[in-house]
């Protein structure tokens, strides 16, 4: 359809419009009934998350999602702007997009009975209609709902005349999508300011009650914590949305390594070819999954999905160095890459008894250690390990480090009996990166196990029996 210019065009052509409730509703039926997916991107929540939000579009709901952070509450709200419409006409110049064929501001009434089918028209993008603040303590009424502008009462207009407003962020999303980040951070007048304007339809702004139906679905996200915190949210706004829907980490070490790969972007690397083994990047998910069951870290708080993304860009950081300090063509991390974690995991984790003296450091080693052997002992066991372990007990010894060519690993593993067999065991490694990658690996996870001793110096060990 062409997009009408004008009231009467727009009647002409037999548009219809819809309450931005029931337009979300018909195009995820429609996104159903084609077995699309409505959050493309999000990982891990088909089975869980993804299922209540479907049922609260459906039943034309306003939501809060409760997670702790790095849970993707943000990025599914945002997301909610695919089951807009693409494009929809709006009163051209109204700052609050009001639907031509029922304006609720009083300047739009007006101009519509003034000029009638030759009411100009804009039409109004997907992203037009989405709004959000991040919540907090200093966010005012004038902010989410607005204030009386002073220059329009200077023209003459009374206080009590609507068109004296000059419109918040929540109007200014009329027929859309408006989202609040933090939603108990925000005092309890705007807390009550708010509720009003989702029940009542009205706002009292300078003393004076305005009614103002707009046509909003308003989604918020809160740590669970802080929402079910007595006195941080109002019951009457908490009341208000329909549902509560509860977020949560990946449960799967596949869904945490989907969504690690999702968000690390393509990096201009000069010609040289990342190669990452299935192992590493089990090892940074699953120190992940260890930080968050641990008792020694604060659980309330959370360790977000982006410790395991910020490590794994740390990980080939620190790979990729050595590719061009020492010439090589791959850039493959390994175990000795490992220390790069520390800088991005620190600051990330909160510490259980902060009144103790913990360092940081000895826990994401005890934790990586954990994960290590986990990894190790669905890769490769043990047992088979025999020559290698005979090797060392022996009196042989090892030293490998993150600047060490991957070249250099070749003779050790000739060197040691049974270690290119435990090679070929783990994976089709044929390059020398790869083969040296597997070769710490192999050598860690005896350490893990008890069967080597380890002196490490930054990025250089040496193992040893």
């Amino acid at each position: 359809m062409d997009e009408a210019r004008t009231l009467g065009e727009l009647k002409g052509s037999g548009y219809q419009a819809a309450p931005v409730r029931e337009e979300m509703r018909r195009n995820l039926l429609g996104m159903l009934a084609h077995g699309e997916r409505i959050l493309p991107g999000i990982v891990g929540y088909d089975e869980t998350v993804v299922p209540d939000i479907e049922n609260a579009i459906l039943s034309g709901h306003h939501i809060v999602f409760l997670g702790e952070r790095g849970q993707a509450k943000s990025r599914i709200m945002r997301g909610l702007i695919a089951l807009l419409d693409e494009r929809v006409p709006a009163v051209a110049g109204c700052e609050i997009n009001d639907d031509p064929f029922h304006p609720i501001c009083r300047g739009c009434r007006r101009r519509a009975l003034d000029e009638g089918d030759a009411l100009p028209l804009a039409w109004i993008g997907r992203d037009h209609r989405y709004g959000e603040k991040l919540a907090t303590p200093d966010v005012s009424m004038a902010d989410l709902i607005g204030e009386i502008d002073p220059i329009k009462v200077a023209e003459g207009r009374y206080l009590a005349d609507e068109e004296t407003i000059h419109y918040g962020l929540v109007p200014r999303t009329h027929r859309g999508i408006f989202a609040i980040n933090e939603l108990p951070d925000l005092t309890e007048k705007v807390q009550v300011g708010l509720f009003n304007l989702m029940e009542e339809k009205d706002v009292q702004i300078k003393g004076y009650k305005i009614r103002l139906p707009l046509d909003v679905v308003i989604v918020a996200s809160a740590n669970p914590e802080d929402y079910t915190s007595r006195g941080r949210i109002i019951t009457p706004l908490k009341d208000r949305f329909d549902v509560q829907i509860r977020t949560h980490y990946p449960t799967t070490l596949d869904d945490e390594i989907a969504i690690m790969e999702q968000e690390v972007p393509p990096r201009d690397r000069a010609g040289r070819e990342l190669r990452v083994p299935d192992f590493v990047k089990q090892l940074i998910a699953q120190l992940t999954m260890e930080a968050r069951g641990s008792n020694e870290i604060n659980q309330s708080s959370g360790v977000s999905v982006r410790v395991t993304i910020n490590n794994y860009e740390s990980v080939i950081a620190n790979a990729e160095k050595r590719a061009v300090r020492c010439g090589e063509r791959e850039i493959v991390p390994r175990i000795t890459d490992l220390h790069a974690v520390l800088a991005s995991t620190a600051g990330k984790i909160e510490l259980e008894y902060a009144g103790e003296e913990k360092k940081e450091g000895d826990l994401i080693d005890r934790l990586l250690g954990r994960a290590v052997m986990k990894v190790f002992d669905r890769a490769i066991t043990v047992e088979s390990l025999k020559k290698v372990i005979d090797y060392f007990e022996g009196g042989g010894g090892v030293e490998v480090s993150d600047r060490m060519p991957a070249v250099d690993y070749l003779e050790g593993v000739r060197g040691i009996p049974g270690l290119r067999e435990a090679i070929v065991a783990l994976g089709p490694f044929e390059s020398p990166a790869l083969v040296a990658a597997a070769t710490e690996f192999i050598l860690e996870g005896l350490h893990v196990h008890q069967k080597l001793n380890k002196d490490r110096h930054g990025g250089r060990f040496t193992y040893r029996s």
